[in-house]
């Protein structure tokens, strides 16, 4: 769930990546494609100018029910600002977060068509199935250590919205998660405290270490819960998701009726 604040929730629950280990170990946890691109992201920082540097690579993750124009803008924003090597879409899950929705969530198979859908015509997007073909509640911290672990010549963070940072205390084993990787929180000014931001973040800095960056986000009012209600009112989504994605809707029938 990436998000800029109440338009693009990104709660997390992260583990989407794939169908093989990252490093092509035997137990099957992330996609060859998403393992592909990480090791040649490594290769080339290795070769380049700037041997010392390591490739960054950013994380995600969320229910994408459906994918909109405001995660692929947050992911993108973050992806130029931090100079990341790219940005792996993980759609969740089992997350425990989502048991009291009111609606049941999409299958896995909708959620990660859409978001391959979403995401194919930039080279620096990718998505990875791992949270989706894990059996049981999904958590961030382990997934980020999964990919810490099998790529440890590549730093890995994870972007979430501001209104995570006062939670990310409450996660489950959150110094796992900040031992594995940093943060990019999407910051709105005019939605978030900016005081009790910083102090939730400093708090997490003291108390695990933790590598936060913030990002200005833009003002993107666009949210997954809206979409599902124009839709069953019969109302145009167009300019609030890809086309592909829109075209997918349509065609298998998504969000016609309330799914609970």
């Amino acid at each position: 769930m990436c998000c800029p604040g109440k338009s693009v929730k990104m709660e997390m629950s992260i583990d989407a990546l794939g169908q093989n280990k990252i490093c092509g170990a035997a137990e099957q946890r992330i996609s060859s494609h998403s393992c592909s691109h990480i090791k040649k992201d490594a290769d080339a920082a290795g070769s380049s100018n700037n041997a010392g540097e390591r490739p960054s690579v950013g994380i995600c993750g969320g229910t994408f029910d459906p994918i909109h124009y405001g995660h692929l803008i947050l992911a993108e924003d973050a992806r130029d600002a931090f100079g990341l090597s790219r940005v792996i879409f993980m759609p969740s899950g089992h997350s425990y977060f989502k048991d009291n929705r009111e609606e049941k969530v999409s299958s896995p198979q909708d959620r990660l068509m859409m978001t391959r859908l979403a995401v194919g015509n930039n080279p620096g997007f990718d998505v990875s199935d791992m949270e989706i073909r894990r059996e049981g509640y999904t958590y961030t911290c382990e997934t980020m250590e999964q990919l810490s672990a099998e790529n440890p010549g590549t730093d890995f963070w994870f972007i979430c919205g501001a209104d995570s940072i006062s939670m990310m205390k409450t996660w489950y084993c959150p110094e796992r998660l900040f031992a594995a990787c940093g943060v990019i929180a999407a910051f709105r000014s005019d939605e978030t405290d900016d005081h009790a931001f910083r102090s939730a973040a400093d708090e997490l800095r003291k108390l695990y270490g933790a590598r936060i960056r913030i990002l200005p986000a833009r003002r993107i009012e666009i949210s997954s819960t809206e979409i599902r209600t124009k839709i069953r009112e019969g109302k145009s989504i167009r300019y609030l998701v890809p086309d592909a994605v829109a075209d997918y809707i349509e065609k298998n029938g998504l969000y016609r009726e309330k799914n609970g």
